[in-house]
């Protein structure tokens, strides 16, 4: 198990690029098992996560050529005999990226298998709307219980109206590359519509589907008898965009974030500045200077800022980590509300042990008192319990007195490329142990 050692205290400055969208990679690699013909994606980040997907094409015959970000496959000799091995079931397991390989699966084959998937220990993070949409379809599952598994199958699934449970992002994604190519027309309501989700539909019309209302959370669907091959360009990832904002707010000297597709951002901005953080905006590029305060804003009625995630256009989950550190030496108090995952806020027992002002109401619920750089957090031994906290405690750690020692660092990897390289080339003192 490798380690972060961070020496902190060093401001950071300089330019920093994103990697490509981990969460639109996940789903747009898994897209090209809808087609026997060429699919090039750019743009892919050498991250854990999307690599664990792309062996796992490769083990069941997907045929997988390119260099240096950009990487073409080819699914024209599937080996169906390995897609019911327990192998396979096995390293499904272990990646829950592997869930959105059941979409396309039922589409082309009429087949899959799923297992309970793994990643982030944030709390129950349930497929009931992936399985609901199959079902819509015309899937029937089978359980089979000494094996632990569902197959699913359909000779070939049926367009249909369904209004979703819950605006899942790999639900809605799962359940759009299976209607792609379903007999007739599926109207999705109450879909999620974030930027993937976007990508994703626009790049399956690119394939020869026929999919409108693309942005809203009302898809419509007219089914297609086979899709073709096409070229694809991943989105700068908007997490490791507000990751870096948040770095830059907490321990920067002026860093530029470059080629962010602001655009695509939505709210995120508008949260770092709800907390006090400068954001200049300069073409598709985000600058953030250095602040020797950032002051928490109030709403019109003085009540205290209150920071919660909620589905598209609303703000991310995935940065609340990020946000909570920033918040820690703010000028100002904020609560944060997690709703959608029990277990994401447990992190910060980490930070009060760094120093930081925080009450942790409940497992949804914290309210964090900024020190106003008053304060400076303390370095600690600490352990990576997911991908987002992991970089918030590393973004703490790098703002800390002393040095920190941050273990299961491969939770960081699942989510971020080579962040230590990038980091120290700002001025950051990290080293891998």
């Amino acid at each position: 198990m490798a380690s972060f050692q961070i020496e902190g205290g060093h401001l950071l400055k300089g330019t920093i690029t994103p990697q490509g969208a981990k969460n639109e990679a996940l789903q747009v690699i898994s897209a090209t098992l809808l087609t026997s013909e060429e699919v090039t994606i750019s743009n892919i980040p050498d991250i854990r996560d999307v690599n664990n997907l792309i062996q796992l094409l490769k083990d069941v015959g997907v045929k997988v050529c390119g260099s240096q970000g950009t990487l073409t496959f080819q699914a024209d000799s599937l080996n169906l005999e390995y897609l019911q091995s327990d192998e396979f079931v096995r390293k499904c397991a272990a990646l829950r990226g592997s869930v959105l390989m059941i979409g396309p699966l039922l589409a082309r084959m009429g087949k899959a298998v799923i297992t309970k998937p793994g990643g982030d220990k944030i709390g129950r993070r349930r497929l009931d709307t992936h399985f609901l949409g199959f079902k819509y379809l015309g899937a029937k599952f089978c359980h089979i219980e000494d094996r632990n598994i569902y197959e699913i199958g359909a000779k070939r699934l049926k367009g249909t109206y369904m209004l979703l449970d819950e605006a899942s992002v790999t639900g809605t994604a799962n359940i759009v590359m299976a209607a792609v190519m379903a007999e007739g027309t599926t109207t999705i309501y109450n879909a999620a519509c974030e930027p993937y989700i976007q990508q994703l539909c626009h790049m399956l019309n690119h394939m020869g589907a026929n999919i409108s209302g693309i942005g809203s959370n009302l898809l419509t669907i007219v089914g297609v008898r086979e899709l073709h091959g096409t070229q694809h360009r991943l989105l700068p990832d908007m997490i490791e965009v507000g990751s870096f904002i948040g770095m830059a707010a907490m321990c920067g000297d002026g860093i530029r974030i470059k080629d962010v597709s602001v655009k695509d951002l939505g709210i995120i901005p508008d949260a770092f500045r709800r907390l006090g953080v400068k954001i200049e905006i300069d073409g598709d590029d985000l600058f953030i200077p250095r602040q020797k305060h950032y002051v928490v804003d109030s709403f019109i009625d003085g009540t205290i800022m209150t920071l919660s995630d909620a589905p598209w256009p609303g703000l991310t989950p995935d940065l609340l980590s990020v946000l909570i550190v920033v918040a820690t030496q703010a000028r100002g108090s904020v609560l944060f509300h997690q709703k959608m995952f029990e277990s994401r806020l447990f992190f910060v027992d980490k930070l009060i042990d760094m120093g930081a002002q925080i009450i942790l109401c409940d497992p949804h619920r914290a309210v964090v008192v900024g020190h106003d750089r008053k304060l400076t957090l303390r370095a600690q031994r600490m352990s990576s319990p997911d991908i987002r906290a992991g970089i918030a405690l590393l973004i703490a750690a790098m703002s800390a007195n002393g040095t920190s020692l941050i273990s299961n660092i491969e939770q960081i990897d699942r989510g971020y490329e080579n962040i230590e390289g990038r980091l120290n080339a700002l001025g950051a003192k990290i080293e891998r142990l």
